[in-house]
């Protein structure tokens, strides 16, 4: 029994070693699933960093783009309009200096007015076309303002509306990248989870196969622990009973009874190991094995009882022997 003792103790030690061995193995599995996850983020958060700053310089450079043509604009609209005023006052000023000469040589023309009067009417003459001059002056100066301010706020509008485009833009990129990597995470979940649970399946059916394993194995051992147990019996019953059938005569059929009462309960031994080792099995085993283990077990069980009943057949046979030569 000592053997056998040893043999459970070695058994367990198997047991706790091959565990042992799958939790690393799980944790190692684990641990690279946890490490592609932080990888996969971290790419994710380089790729939406550098989409930012690409989108920053582009609204930048447009930004530079839009202010060099709206100064670019803003000076031709002034330069054509300071020609248009240039134009516009030598105008005015041979204008000016035609009717000048037109009153003094109809003043000239006038003998009958007094000097002093025509140098008045010349003064109110000059003042007046004076003063028409600087309201039409005015009067395009407040056109060009107005012909400025309005282009300027177009060309402004224009601009506005191009940056707007280009930020619409950006934010439909960003949020296609986002959704990409959202895609691109969730697939990667899935087969972590499958993975995982391939894994789970594998270790488990590993460890219920060494279980089955040495189950069978302890089984056996008992199994022939008692039959070793038997035969010594069956050999220190022979022996007694040789000496006592030289003794005196003894009843046959005690002892035939006897040996039938001791194979009865090695049977129920058996039967009892196999009830045990049954259930246990179909604790472990997935229940679509379940047919096929039980006709494994149940062949391995008629096998063995068979074993048995020769045992019994051949004891009763020595014995009969025996009592033909005492006899």
């Amino acid at each position: 029994m000592s053997g056998y003792k040893r043999m459970r103790r070695q058994h367990q030690k198997q047991l706790i070693a091959l565990e042992n061995k799958l939790k690393a193995e799980m944790d190692e599995h684990r641990l690279k699933l946890q490490k592609e996850v932080e990888t996969h983020a971290n790419n994710s958060s380089i790729e939406l960093e550098k989409l930012a700053k690409k989108q920053v310089a582009i609204i930048e450079k447009e930004a530079k783009v839009a202010a060099a043509d709206e100064k670019k604009f803003q000076q031709q609209i002034l330069a054509q309009q300071k020609k248009d005023l240039t134009t516009f006052l030598e105008s005015q000023k041979k204008q000016y200096k035609i009717c000048k000469e037109k009153i003094k040589e109809e003043m000239n023309e006038d003998h009958s007015t007094p000097k002093k009067e025509k140098q008045e009417r010349i003064s109110k003459h000059k003042e007046n076309l004076q003063h028409t001059q600087a309201e039409e002056e005015a009067h395009l100066l407040t056109q060009q303002r107005l012909y400025y301010d309005k282009n300027c706020r177009l060309f402004k509008r224009k601009i506005m509306i191009k940056r707007h485009e280009v930020e619409q833009q950006n934010i439909r990129e960003e949020l296609n990248k986002k959704r990409t990597q959202k895609e691109m995470e969730h697939a990667m979940l899935i087969r972590h989870d499958e993975s995982t649970r391939e894994l789970e399946y594998r270790q488990l059916h590993t460890l219920q196969k060494l279980r089955m394993d040495l189950i069978r194995l302890q089984h056996q051992t008992e199994l022939e622990n008692q039959l070793e147990y038997n035969k010594r019996r069956e050999r220190e019953l022979h022996r007694k009973h040789v000496m006592e059938l030289r003794q005196q005569p003894k009843n046959l059929k005690a002892m035939e009874m006897q040996i039938k009462k001791q194979f009865q309960d090695t049977c129920k031994v058996q039967t009892k190991q196999y009830k045990a080792l049954k259930n246990h099995q179909l604790e472990v085993t997935p229940k679509n094995e379940h047919k096929t283990i039980l006709k494994t077990l149940k062949d391995e069980q008629t096998r063995k009882l068979a074993i048995l009943a020769e045992q019994y057949e051949q004891s009763i046979n020595e014995m009969m022997a025996s009592q033909a030569v005492s006899g």
